[in-house]
């Protein structure tokens, strides 16, 4: 080996950069957690990968409704009311 390595261009980082995803740390409660681990290791998978695929299927799921589908909210609710009770 050699006495001495210049790091001058060196820069910090992994090594092979993986495409498509990203590192990031998340707080998830542990009986979550739990479940996933358990579910995964009855599956042969990676708890990462199951939970990634539930948010995946969660967000094709949302892309999927219509506006139709969205959950009543109290601002939309008064609009619908004074509406109504205008037209009355």
């Amino acid at each position: 080996m050699r006495k001495e390595y210049d790091f001058s261009k060196g820069r910090r980082g992994p090594v092979v950069r993986s495409t498509g995803k990203t590192r990031i740390t998340i707080m998830i409660d542990d009986d979550l957690i739990e479940h996933f681990r358990e579910a995964a290791e009855s599956l042969g998978t990676g708890y990462q990968t199951m939970i990634n695929s539930v948010l995946r299927a969660a967000v094709e799921g949302a892309k999927g409704k219509g506006s139709e589908d969205k959950p009543l909210t109290a601002s939309t609710l008064r609009k619908i009311l004074r509406e109504e009770l205008q037209a009355s």
